[in-house]
């Protein structure tokens, strides 16, 4: 069976879209439909029932997803193993949100290098939606992320929980309006908390989607704005940032996602270990 056939096959199950798979597979819809009429004919089954709602999974769909991520899995892994250089047994392929690579994935590589010198590793950025489809292709091992979504085959575990806390480059009290406040999208989470929050906050003059973009903004023209402790810590023991009298703080985990495989390596737990451990330098109760 061509691999391609399954991929298809996954990104119409994710999606729940024909065209929406085609967008996210650079391809038409027409060649979508021939994959898919060629996998059907393969197995004399049919997977979908598509109408105006949507497309469905049938009972051979809902049974061959398994077996499609599974395959899936197994060649990403072949192709990068048969890759590998000289010297290392395998290769982890590992995916994590920005945010979560400043200090947290970022110290968890050298710990891997020093624990299994000879499992090479290959790091992905990307959103939560992005890193939970190389998920379920098999092109990550392992991902970390604020909002997975609960999907068959995968398991997540919460891996830390972040403080926000606000801080600003000068002294201030909450009940102080600065007007070179950064509001940092955080999530829908941290949104409706923090509109439940502030009610009668004033529309902040920059917005930003990314928190290491808001915290470099801040540092280099001043203002307030909300971040991870981990990540400010050290800016507070400096003095260059203060934490703001009175402010609200807000909880944002963070979870670890790997596929459920009972017959995983040794190796993986240990890289697991590695991670939880290094989480937990970070995390704060």
């Amino acid at each position: 069976m061509n691999i391609d056939l399954a991929r298809t096959f996954l990104e119409i199950v994710d999606t729940g879209n024909f065209n929406k798979a085609a967008e996210r597979l650079s391809v038409t819809q027409s060649t979508v439909s021939m994959r898919i009429k060629a996998l059907e004919d393969e197995l004399g089954r049919p997977l979908f029932v598509r109408s105006k709602s949507g497309t469905q999974l049938t009972a051979a769909g809902m049974q061959f997803r398994r077996y499609a991520t599974t395959m899936v899995r197994v060649w990403e892994q072949a192709r990068q193993e048969l890759a590998l250089p000289a010297g290392f047994r395998t290769v982890l392929n590992v995916g994590g949100q920005f945010s979560l690579w400043d200090r947290l994935l970022v110290q968890w590589i050298p710990w891997m290098r020093t624990a299994m010198p000879d499992v090479a590793l290959k790091a992905e950025v990307g959103s939560s939606d992005q890193l939970m489809r190389q998920l379920i292709e098999g092109m990550l091992d392992l991902g970390v992320m604020y909002s997975p979504l609960s999907r068959p085959g995968l398991h997540i575990e919460k891996l830390l929980e972040e403080r926000l806390v606000l801080v600003s480059t000068r002294r201030r009290a909450v009940s102080d309006w600065d007007e070179d406040y950064v509001l940092v999208d955080w999530g829908p989470e941290f949104r409706a908390a923090h509109s439940q929050a502030f009610p009668d906050m004033k529309t902040p003059a920059v917005q930003v989607g990314l928190g290491a973009l808001g915290l470099q903004h801040v540092l280099a023209y001043g203002g307030t704005g909300y971040f991870p402790m981990r990540v400010v810590r050290s800016y507070l023991s400096a003095g260059r940032l203060f934490e703001v009298t009175g402010a609200p703080e807000f909880r944002r985990p963070a979870y670890l996602v790997h596929a459920e495989d009972e017959t995983r390596e040794d190796w993986f737990d240990t890289a697991l270990d590695g991670l939880r451990y290094v989480a937990s330098l970070e995390n704060e109760d």
